[in-house]
């Protein structure tokens, strides 16, 4: 929460800037990630350079007014009159300048999304004072020319080819093949090409106030909370809008002072398998951008032990207790100024869905967390990626590449070079690898098209890997022996090889392996557990496995939610019983009326008279009793909910374009058929401008008499001859579309005259409920009346969501859900996530409703929300039964069932 401090005149004002000694890591939301870790850091007594963060409610003032809040610099020039004292120097002076870094940070995790600038402070004059202090003229230079590439870039908007093109230039005249190997005149020359640079694309000097580049780069910072590529990040990440971001201001310490000097970033584990271990980049002679960028390719971590022992054994114990200490994997940037270790940032490192699994399991182990905390550590968006396809490692591949195993997952696709094609493809229906050097933020639209990405520069640490796990892509970095060469839209590999843009190629993230063509995949094992194929205990189940199977077996304990399947047929319903089905939530009876028996449907429509239409009814009847009786037999002793039929009739009937043409044709040659001609009648008396809002469900089963009564009878015969064949069958039947109790009313009692028959044909007692979907408006609004006839009710959250929005899903999602999206009306599609504030609402108000009038009401939830991770929790909350969704999606409903029960404990 914001502090409140007392100005000058006693007054309380809001507090805008904390020291990094005043805020520790549970102030994200105030100080933003990066701010409360510097801050942690400070308190733990680490090497943090000192500083100050501008917190996230100033940032919110500046956007919804366009100017900083009054106080701000007044508050700003305090804390940096403190951090000039503590250093004994000030920002930008000429002999001796103080330099500082403004770096943004919000509440979560958005790595390169939004402006960082270095190096603020230097100027023509005060560049000669760094060379001096420092006794490095090449350092200073280098410095400067740093601080206007990016101050140009990110704050005046110049377009950041145009410096790069000037440094390629200077490189190739040179000779050089990295920076590094520019001199200090090189440099000087090329400081003097970047200013005249600015000059030209903004029409004013390079700013020489060292106060004006902080102010301005404060400014930028805050901007770039809503810049493109960030508010995109955030609707992929759905991390809020509102949330702002935090500025660090940072005293500058130096990694490019030598071979002595450096700059890396480190994991406690490995974020790509969960392996305990030394992982991270070193690059020697650079600022930290280097590394994360993946300009110059980095050292592992490792090197760092022979090149500077110290700061290794140094850095190796501050990162076992950053570990410790946030009991997790931590991510850490640190910065060795000519052999002095410092720490720059550290936080809750993104992980790979194995790595997750794996470190949740590792740290019960080592008695850091408790399995209700590991619980909360994993989620099912990763266990779904767990249960992809892999490549398959006995097929015959040409293998043309190798880089470093960054994010797993097997991905396939025609390689790309550019992320507007990318998008463009991908659009068209095309599956696509993006093909990069490195990756930069604006390469985010083309990441999140693609399949995969592939680079040939960078480490696990660069752009491309930190946001590929973050997203689950699949992603190969640093193929060095690829040559990528983007304008010319090629790659080539070892022997002359190329792959042209749009030859298709694979690129397995678990190995690092790249494959010219498509490689055939396999089954998980994670899935293989899940079918029972392999088991958790055995020894030759991988650790994944194990761990995945733990961290499981604690959520069915805790959890509250029971979770079914929808299934039509008996396979179905065996698969997801062994992925751990508590029976079936919804079967589909209208699956069951295609192939030969849509012709008997035909039929049953067509019919003039009762004795037709009995007929047909009788023919339909032990078709649907068989299918009935398997399925009572693959989910024995488990609730099977049978929907009766629910789409409009014309479904089961020709087009009605193409029956006209038919017959058309057939009258002009004068022999028509008599059956077309009757389906013609019939299709036409049938056709409904918006059939989904027609005669279907409820109102058929009351328009053609006999159609649901025959379904209830074939329900209630398998159960019947199940019972009698010593099965346990648990028949409940729902009846769709009801949208008064009346409709419920009159089906009931006709359904109940049928199963007292059935009763006592067969000499059993069936205990079958009856019970309706809440798929409609006006049944939610009128529940309490509809649970004095209904056993259970069932959201049909799909038809709910239609019906509450309006929109025809087959139409919306393809027309204009994505403008949609991409202008942030929506979050993510509510066909995906259920909308709480409004489909919520009405199921909230309809499950209350409906157990004041029947306490012992089930509830449950049948619609493809029900396997939504995010959706599964509310419905936690609002107090359902159960959630049913399709078999493939069962684990993740079972994971995220348990977190939201053991959220709940915590």
């Amino acid at each position: 929460m914001p502090v409140h401090a007392k100005n000058a005149s006693g007054a309380e004002q809001q507090k805008f800037v904390y020291d990094f000694s005043e805020g520790n890591k549970d102030l994200k939301d105030l100080l933003g990630g990066k701010g409360a870790n510097l801050a942690e850091m400070t308190n733990l007594g680490l090497p943090v350079p000192p500083g100050f963060t501008i917190t996230t409610e100033a940032c919110k003032v500046y956007l919804e007014s366009g100017s900083e809040p009054a106080p701000l610099r007044d508050e700003v020039s305090t804390h940096l009159a403190a951090l000039e004292e503590r250093m004994g120097k000030k920002l930008g002076q000429a002999d001796d300048p103080l330099l500082v870094s403004v770096r943004s940070g919000a509440k979560f995790s958005m790595p390169g999304m939004m402006d960082t600038v270095l190096n603020i402070g230097l100027s023509d004059e005060s560049v000669h004072g760094l060379a001096a202090q420092a006794g490095d003229e090449r350092f200073a230079w280098d410095s400067y020319r740093r601080l206007i590439q990016m101050f140009g870039k990110t704050v005046l908007g110049v377009d950041g080819d145009l410096f790069e093109e000037a440094l390629e230039e200077a490189k190739k005249v040179r000779g050089a093949a990295t920076d590094v190997d520019l001199c200090a005149d090189d440099l000087r020359q090329l400081v003097e090409q970047f200013k005249g640079i600015v000059a030209k694309q903004t029409g004013r000097d390079f700013p020489q106030d060292p106060r004006e580049q902080m102010d301005l780069a404060v400014r930028a910072v805050f901007d770039s909370w809503n810049g493109d590529r960030a508010k995109l990040y955030r609707r992929q990440e759905r991390i809020p809008h509102d949330l702002g971001t935090a500025v660090n201001v940072c005293s500058m310490v130096f990694g490019n002072l030598g071979p002595d000097s450096g700059t890396g970033v480190a994991f406690t584990r490995d974020p790509a398998s969960g392996q305990q271990g030394v992982y991270g980049d070193y690059l020697q002679n650079a600022q930290g951008e280097d590394v994360v960028a993946g300009i110059r390719n980095t050292v592992p971590l490792a090197e760092l032990e022979k090149l500077d022992k110290a700061s290794y054994d140094q850095l190796m114990q501050i990162m076992e207790t950053l570990e410790t200490h946030y009991k997790d994997l931590c991510d850490i940037e640190f910065t060795i100024e000519r052999g002095k270790l410092w720490m720059l940032q550290t936080r809750v490192g993104k992980r790979t869905a194995a790595a997750a699994f794996r470190i949740a399991t590792q740290l019960v182990d080592q008695g850091l967390i408790d399995e209700a905390e590991a619980l909360q550590r994993v989620n099912g968006a990763q266990l779904a990626q767990l249960m992809f396809p892999r490549f398959d490692v006995d097929a015959k591949a040409e293998q043309i590449g190798w880089g470093i195993a960054a994010s797993p997952g097997a991905a396939v696709g025609k390689a790309v070079f550019d992320s507007y094609t990318a998008i463009k493809w991908s659009r068209s229906g095309e599956k696509v690898i993006l093909i990069r050097r490195e990756t930069n933020p604006d390469d985010l639209d083309g990441m999140i098209a693609a399949e995969g990405i592939l680079t040939s520069r960078g480490g696990k640490t660069s752009h491309a890997a930190v946001v590929a796990r973050g997203m689950g892509k699949t992603c190969v970095c640093g193929a060095e022996e690829l040559e990528v060469d983007t304008k010319r839209r090629r790659m080539t590999a070892p022997g002359g090889l190329v792959i042209e843009e749009g030859d298709v190629v694979s690129i397995d993230g678990s190995s690092g392996k790249v494959y010219k063509g498509e490689v055939p995949v396999v089954p998980s094992p994670v899935v293989e557990y899940f079918e029972g194929r392999m088991h958790a205990g055995a020894e030759d189940a991988d650790e994944l496995v194990k761990a995945v199977h733990r961290i499981m077996a604690y959520a069915d304990r805790v959890r509250r939610l029971r979770v079914r399947a929808n299934a039509d047929n008996a396979e179905d319903a065996s698969r997801a019983r062994r992925f751990g089905a508590q029976g079936i939530g919804l079967c589909r009876t209208e699956h069951m009326f295609l192939g030969e028996r849509r012709e008997m449907v035909e039929r049953l429509i067509l019919a003039d008279t009762k004795e037709e239409r009995d007929k047909a009814l009788q023919g339909l009847l032990p078709l649907q009793k068989g299918d009935f009786v398997e399925l009572f037999e693959s989910m024995d002793g488990l609730p099977v909910t049978v929907r009766l039929l629910d789409p409009p009739l014309h479904e089961f009937l020709p087009d009605i374009t193409e029956l006209s043409v038919r017959v058309a044709l057939a009258e002009s040659r004068r022999d028509a058929n008599e059956n077309d001609l009757r389906l013609l009648q019939a299709v036409h008396r049938l056709h409904e401008q918006n059939p989904m809002l027609g005669l279907r469900g409820v109102r058929l089963g009351l328009v053609i008499p006999g159609l649901f009564t025959m379904q209830v009878r074939a329900i209630a015969e398998a159960a019947a001859e199940r019972k009698n064949a010593n099965g346990d069958p648990r028949a409940e039947i729902m009846i769709p579309l009801v949208g008064t109790v009346q409709e419920l009313e009159i089906v009931r009692e006709e359904a109940e005259q049928v199963i007292a028959e059935v009763e006592r044909e067969y000499g059993v007692e069936l205990k079958l409920s009856l019970g309706t979907m809440i798929e409609l408006p006006r049944a939610a609004l009128t529940a309490a009346q509809i649970a004095e006839s209904a056993d259970f009710f069932s959201f049909g959250t799909n038809d709910l969501t239609q019906t509450v929005w309006g929109f025809s899903r087959d139409d919306v999602e393809a027309s204009f859900f994505t403008a949609y999206l991409e202008k942030g009306i929506f979050g993510v599609s509510p066909f995906e996530t259920i909308d709480k504030d409004g489909v919520g609402s009405l199921v909230r108000d309809a499950a209350a409703a409906g157990r004041a009038t029947r306490p012992d009401l089930k509830l449950g939830v049948c619609g493809e929300h029900g396997g939504d991770p995010e959706s599964v929790h509310f419905f936690h909350e609002a107090g359902l039964d159960y959630v049913s969704c399709s078999p493939f999606r069962i684990p993740v409903a079972r994971l995220e069932a348990g977190r939201a029960a053991a959220r709940g404990t915590r």
